[in-house]
C-alpha cells in the first residue's frame, strides 16, 4: 500500500463527497521519546488511512503533533487504535468547538517526519521537554488569571490573537513559536520572577514545550492552560463557567476560525470595518493570509491587491510564466502583514505607503 497521497486537490474533494463521512476534527499532541520517527510514521499512515482520516500530523523524536478529521463513524475504531499506542495511551483530544464553517476541514492526510514537532531555534541539549509546568483546567485558570499576580500570556502568532483572545492577556507581536521564547523572556517575563505565569495557545502544544523551557531557565510558578484554547471553551460550555475568552480561536485547518463569543474584535485588512474571517489570496503566486469582509471578499474576487486582481484574470499560462524562479513563501508574504494592506497593524498608514507597496508589488 502506498504511504502518501497522489491525488490533485480537485480530485480528492470529489473523492471526499463521494464517499459521503461527517468528519469531526480533532487536535492532540504528546511530548515523548521515539526511536524511530519514520517508521511510526508509515504504521500511523496505513492505520489512519483505513480509517478515511485526513489532516495534518508532525512526527519527530520529542514526540507528535495532530490536526486531523476522523470520520464520526470510525471514531472509536480511531480512539481504541490510537490508545494502542503506549505513551498515546489515554491521551488527551481536543474536539472541535464549530465545525460548521467548512465542507471539509481537510482534504488529505499528511503526516510528515520532522527534526521537532514544534520548531523552537533551542540548542540547549540538557533541556529536558517533559519537565513541564502546572497544568490548569477551565476553573483552576479562570481563578489564578483573577490575582493580581499573575501574568497571562497568548503564545500564539500575532494573526491568530488579532481575532479572539483572552481579557487581560499579554499579545507579543510576534510571526513564529521560535521567536516568541525569546521576546517573551526578555520583554515579559524578567522582572516578574515572583508572579504567577500563566500561559495559553491553540491547543497546548506550544504552551507545554514552552512553560519547559521557562522552567528550565529559572522561572519558579510557570502554568498552562491545560488543553489550550479548544478544551477551555468546550469545558466553559459543559461546565457553565465565566468564558474569558472573546472572539474567534484561529485555527490551523480549511476552517481558518472557530467562533467562541459573538464579539468581532478585528478589521477588514482593505477596508477598516470589523471582521474576523480569513482569507488565503486566490492569486497561486501570493496566497497571503489576511482578514477580509464580506464586501471586499466580493469586491476583490478574494484576492489582497488590485494587482493580485489584476494577475488572476491573465491567461494561466502568462500567470505561470510571472511566477518562474519566484519564491513566495512566509519568508516574504508574513501571514497577516503586508504593506499593500491599508489596515493590517497600521490603521493610519499613509496612503503614500499603499500606493508605493502596490507599485513594487511583483508576482
Amino acid at each position: 500500500m502506498q504511504l502518501w497521497n497522489t491525488l490533485d486537490r480537485v480530485s480528492l474533494e470529489k473523492q471526499l463527497l463521494a464517499i459521503g463521512h461527517k468528519y469531526i476534527t480533532i487536535s492532540f499532541y504528546q511530548y515523548a521519546h521515539i526511536l524511530d520517527p519514520q517508521a511510526f510514521r508509515n504504521d500511523l499512515y496505513l492505520n489512519w488511512t483505513k480509517l478515511d482520516i485526513v489532516g495534518r500530523t508532525y512526527v519527530a523524536k520529542e514526540g507528535i503533533n495532530a490536526q486531523i478529521a476522523v470520520p464520526t463513524a470510525n471514531l472509536g475504531l480511531f480512539r481504541e487504535e490510537l490508545y494502542k499506542i503506549d505513551f498515546m495511551n489515554g491521551i488527551r483530544l481536543n474536539f472541535a468547538v464549530d465545525d460548521a464553517e467548512a465542507d471539509f476541514p481537510f482534504i488529505m492526510l499528511k503526516i510528515k517526519v520532522r527534526s521537532k514537532i514544534l520548531a523552537d531555534g533551542l540548542t540547549d541539549s540538557t533541556f529536558d521537554v517533559t519537565n513541564k509546568g502546572v497544568h490548569l483546567d477551565a476553573a483552576a485558570f479562570n481563578q489564578l488569571t483573577d490575582d493580581p499576580n499573575t501574568l497571562l500570556i497568548d503564545f500564539r502568532n500575532h494573526y491568530e490573537w488579532e481575532v479572539g483572545h483572552f481579557k487581560g492577556a499579554v499579545l507579543p507581536d510576534v510571526d513564529t513559536f521560535r521567536e516568541s521564547l525569546p521576546f517573551i523572556e526578555e520583554t515579559v517575563l524578567k522582572g516578574n520572577e515572583d508572579k504567577n505565569i500563566v500561559m495559553y495557545c491553540t491547543g497546548g502544544v506550544r504552551c507545554e514545550k514552552a512553560s519547559a523551557w521557562f522552567k528550565h531557565r529559572g522561572f519558579a510558578n510557570v502554568h498552562q492552560l491545560e488543553g489550550g484554547i479548544i478544551k477551555y471553551a468546550n469545558d466553559c460550555k459543559e461546565k457553565g463557567l465565566e468564558n474569558k475568552f472573546i472572539g474567534k480561536n484561529f485555527v490551523f485547518d480549511e476552517r481558518r476560525g472557530e467562533r467562541i463569543t459573538q464579539d468581532i474584535i478585528a478589521v477588514c485588512h482593505q477596508c477598516g470595518n470589523p471582521a474576523d474571517t480569513h482569507t488565503n489570496c486566490v492569486n497561486d503566486a501570493c496566497h497571503l493570509l489576511f482578514i477580509q469582509c464580506e464586501a471586499c471578499k466580493e469586491k476583490m474576487e478574494n484576492c489582497c491587491s488590485s494587482v493580485c486582481l489584476e494577475t488572476i484574470h491573465l491567461p494561466l499560462e502568462i500567470q505561470k510564466e510571472l511566477r518562474k524562479g519566484q519564491n513566495k513563501s512566509n519568508l516574504i508574504f508574513k501571514k497577516g502583514r503586508s504593506a499593500l494592506l491599508p489596515f493590517q497593524g497600521h490603521p493610519n498608514k499613509p496612503k503614500a505607503l499603499v500606493e508605493l507597496a502596490l507599485k513594487n508589488h511583483k508576482l
